[in-house]
């Protein structure tokens, strides 16, 4: 008997050879198919793109076979291509929607089956929950064109996704690049073995700023990191090497560079609430833009801060792109993201872009004239003080609704010292502190992990919040763990570069 196929917070991940195979593969792309029909879309295009994991344009040929045999033509990426360009290749292909094969920042042993609707972001929790109740049970069920025939056909076509994406970005006012390439910095990338490899120097080439790139041709086992995810410590050699060239900031994309990662020049890393922060303080004050802001329930309260000084609205959320994207189309929302470094923005499509969050830092750097550290402290002053951010991953295999049980009947009265002011399970639990902060106990929906996070205004609170927190949630106490950040934001205030 099959396997039963879940979608999680993005689309499904599993293990190459256990449970992430070609039948399955098949089996997702027959239900993705279903649903593109039962919604009228029969005969139209879709794009299909793939990542650098192992095996993975072969899977991306797999499901296009799937969704040619089903009536539909397909646009397949000829290369190893990011997540924000096939994204874009959606709507500049008036495509019906996207498969996505890649398992984004998971360990080397995963891959995973991304789908996008027609304006090339996440499709909502109903939706895919309609692709789940479609996918067949047996691989006997699935119809298959093969590759040579659907080519020769005209049903499956190869094509660049790149060019009309850079052509994106300049043509539609999101970024001019000719002043970063005249500026003079050097840029350290680490592209994570990943989709991000090339990208900042294709972009950037023809200045006087240069870029340095490292992890930039494909290794599926990622050496020098557990895994493509732009966070220490996988991001640790990436920083040595900011250090090592005298490098103005570290841009790292994870490995489908759908997400962004930065350190400072003094290789130091900036936590991925504090980029977000910046990212949207850099769009209100410096580009005098204005629009809400989207964040989900795991990022930072420095966004209600700046809605409040800037005077937009800020929208929370549950943790996932299928809730962000929606939400941002429905109000047309200046910028989104998440707690894992995704972040997208207004004017182009509503997923993720790490290609993009890399060059708004750039640009940031360049319109001010200031390094990483500065603009952080700028974002302190703005704000009024500093924010701090940490949290610790544990696996989790038990009984999930009796561990839920047991956090929603703790009922603290304090957590890490500070009063708790309100219990929020719009995702997972998150019990809000006096102070403006706030500690979450969720579990990953991609990963079979537990999750305590804490942002705080008091950075000597953080270890004490994250260990009630793992009192709260069962867990095995602090010093079990490795921090998610490795305490790299529990320091005082940054000290600005010269």
């Amino acid at each position: 008997m099959s396997i039963k196929i879940k979608f999680g917070t993005d689309g499904w991940r599993g293990v190459i050879a256990e449970d992430y195979t070609f039948d399955n593969v098949r089996r997702c792309a027959q239900g993705f198919a279903h649903y593109l029909l039962d919604h009228g879309k029969h005969g139209q295009w879709v794009v299909v793109g793939y990542d650098k994991r192992f095996g993975s344009e072969h899977f991306a040929a797999a499901a296009a076979e799937v969704l040619a045999g089903n009536g539909l033509n397909v646009y397949l990426t000829q290369e190893a291509t990011p997540t924000p360009v096939i994204a874009y290749a959606v709507v500049d292909k008036r495509a019906a929607g996207a498969i996505n094969i890649t398992a984004s920042h998971n360990p080397p042993t995963d891959n995973g089956f991304k789908v996008r609707n027609e304006t090339g972001g996440a499709i909502d929790p109903e939706g895919l929950k309609a692709i789940e109740a479609a996918i067949p049970d047996e691989v006997s069920q699935v119809k298959r064109l093969p590759l040579p025939q659907a080519e020769a056909e005209g049903r499956i076509v190869k094509f660049d996704a790149a060019t009309p994406y850079i052509e994106h970005l300049t043509r539609d006012g999101l970024i001019d690049l000719q002043p970063i390439r005249d500026a003079g910095l050097k840029v350290v990338v680490d592209s994570m073995w990943g989709n991000g490899a090339g990208w900042f120097t294709r972009l950037l080439a023809g200045g006087k700023t240069q870029v340095i790139e490292i992890h930039n041709g494909r290794n599926p086992i990622f050496p020098e990191m557990t895994r493509p995810e732009p966070i220490p410590p996988n991001i640790n050699a990436g920083l040595r090497a900011t250090v090592e060239h005298g490098a103005d900031v570290l841009l790292v994309t994870d490995g489908d560079a759908d997400r962004c990662g930065i350190g400072d020049e003094k290789g130091q890393f900036i936590n991925q609430l504090r980029v977000y922060a910046l990212l949207t303080y850099y769009l209100l004050e410096i580009r005098g833009l204005r629009g809400d802001i989207v964040k989900t329930i795991s990022t930072t309260t420095m966004l209600n801060r700046l809605g409040e000084l800037y005077g937009v609205r800020v929208h929370e959320t549950g943790v996932g792109f299928k809730y962000v994207a929606p939400k941002m189309l429905e109000t047309d929302a200046l910028i989104g993201g998440e707690e894992s470094g995704g972040y997208a923005f207004r004017g182009n499509v509503p997923e993720r872009d790490g290609i993009l969050a890399g060059l708004y830092m750039l640009d940031f750097m360049v319109k001010t004239g200031k390094k990483p550290t500065q603009l952080l402290c700028n974002l302190f002053d703005k704000l009024g003080g500093e924010y701090f951010y940490d949290r610790i991953d544990s696996p989790f295999t038990g009984d999930r609704l009796a561990r839920e049980k047991m956090i929603l009947g703790a009922n603290p009265a304090t957590i890490g010292g500070l009063k708790v002011l309100e219990l929020s399970t719009l995702d997972g639990f998150q019990f809000k502190l006096e102070d403006g902060g706030w500690m979450l106990i969720r579990f990953s929906g991609t990963e079979p992990i537990l999750r305590v996070y804490c942002e705080t205004r008091h950075g000597d609170r953080v270890k004490a919040i994250l260990e009630d927190g793992l009192r709260i949630a069962g867990l095995a106490p602090l010093n079990a763990h490795r921090t998610h950040t490795g305490q790299s934001q529990l320091s005082s205030r940054p000290t600005p570069g010269a």
